[in-house]
């Protein structure tokens, strides 16, 4: 009989340790969000800090932490390596309990760690990495791909420059996936709009010394000379460009992923009349020059924010919409990202577009030319805009996806 009663006893009182631990549980608004990216070589400028200091002003504009909520934010730099990429995720993951990892600009980082989260179930918020297979046939139910990828800009400048008569090209690439993936993509856009690719030379990342790739790029007579590189390569790449004199013996330059920060560091002289595409610009309208004077007081260098900047911004505000309408963090990242893209998407930088079932959203893009100097009003007004690609142009027709999510 006292055995009984011990039982009896026993078990009511973890029933009622169950029943007081389920509503803490079910209430756990606390969230880790951690800034993986390069913060001190050739892609820092891109996001660096500054992709820091968007995550924090998302946060404080989602109103959550008013609601009770504990989002905490962390940064780490890759390095440009998937394997120190894949280090910090995974003890952030495991050791830290970081609910989602974001930015990850270098493509090879960015598809080692979208399997490391698909493994660990958690999430991915790519703002950075252009490469389109995120979305694409290495695609998984916990990364979203929020601001470009390399299909964009392939149908973006490629397709632009090739209708103007600049039917012949020859690459300059970036030798990793994501320089690999902008010239397939574009290869694949220019012959389909009718040009022809003459070839292609491969360089190493971060390098110093462009002029053995630019004198085969010279060589080759192509009408166009498409960089498939970005940051610190991209600018190197045009300064030592214009020492050939390549622009003026009549090749053109097509910097197929160029950012504002790689202008500033060029300066109008040299940058002057580059075309290339991005789906984001500081002076686009009211909205993006309020919130971009706001970041440029918050920034470490002054700086206007880059397209992957304003994407993760408006990435990390619909991370925590999702969180909000969860009601609390279910330590789920398959739940959380199919809740993102359940939801509308409406931020102040790109505005209303859907979160599809690859991950891609879906956001218009811009061709724009580099202004001449005697154009620019004044400090940051680098850009002048030619035309408008929708949405739908922007990203790859889901019929044609290699996603395995996607229904057919």
């Amino acid at each position: 009989m006292t055995i009984r009663i011990v039982r009896r006893f026993a078990a009511s009182v973890a029933f009622a340790a169950f029943a007081l631990a389920t509503p803490a549980l079910a209430q756990d608004k606390n969230v880790k969000i951690g800034v993986l990216n390069d913060m001190s070589s050739l892609y820092a400028d891109i996001g660096g800090p500054n992709s820091v200091v968007a995550v924090k002003m998302a946060v404080e504009d989602s109103g959550l932490k008013a609601q009770g909520w504990n989002i905490e934010v962390l940064s780490g730099d890759h390095q440009n390596k998937p394997d120190i990429g894949v280090n910090i995720a995974r003890q952030w993951i495991d050791a830290d309990k970081v609910d989602a990892i974001a930015d990850t600009p270098n493509s090879g980082v960015a598809l080692a760690v979208s399997n490391l989260v698909k493994e660990k179930n958690s999430v991915l918020l790519n703002s950075g990495a252009a490469t389109a297979d995120l979305t694409g046939k290495a695609c998984n139910p916990n990364t979203i791909s929020f601001t470009y990828d390399t299909y964009m800009l392939a149908n973006g400048t490629g397709k632009a420059l090739t209708k103007a008569g600049g039917d012949t090209w020859f690459f300059l690439t970036a030798d990793y996936a994501f320089g690999h993936a902008l010239e397939r993509d574009t290869g694949n856009v220019v012959t389909q709009t009718g040009g022809k690719v003459l070839g292609a030379v491969r360089h190493p990342l971060n390098t110093s010394d462009f002029s053995s790739f630019l004198l085969q790029a010279q060589s080759s007579k192509a009408k166009v000379i498409g960089l498939a590189n970005a940051g610190g390569d991209t600018t190197n790449s045009i300064k030592q460009a214009a020492e050939f004199g390549i622009v003026q013996s009549g090749q053109k330059l097509a910097a197929l992923l160029l950012f504002i920060n790689d202008v500033h560091a060029l300066g109008l002289k040299t940058a002057q009349g580059l075309t290339f595409t991005e789906s984001f610009y500081w002076d686009l309208n009211d909205r993006t020059r309020e919130w971009s004077k706001r970041f440029q007081k918050l920034s470490p260098k002054g700086s206007m924010p880059s397209m992957t900047v304003a994407g993760l911004y408006a990435e990390i505000l619909h991370y925590l919409k999702a969180m909000e309408a969860l009601g609390s963090n279910p330590h789920d990242g398959a739940k959380v990202v199919a809740k993102m893209k359940e939801l509308p998407t409406d931020d102040p930088l790109f505005g209303k577009g859907p979160l599809r079932a690859d991950g891609r959203r879906l956001i218009p893009a811009y061709l724009f030319e580099v202004k001449k100097p005697e154009e620019s009003k004044g400090p940051w007004d680098y850009y002048k805009q030619i035309a408008t690609i929708s949405a739908e142009d922007a990203a790859k027709p889901l019929e044609a996806s290699e996603c395995p999510l996607v229904k057919k």
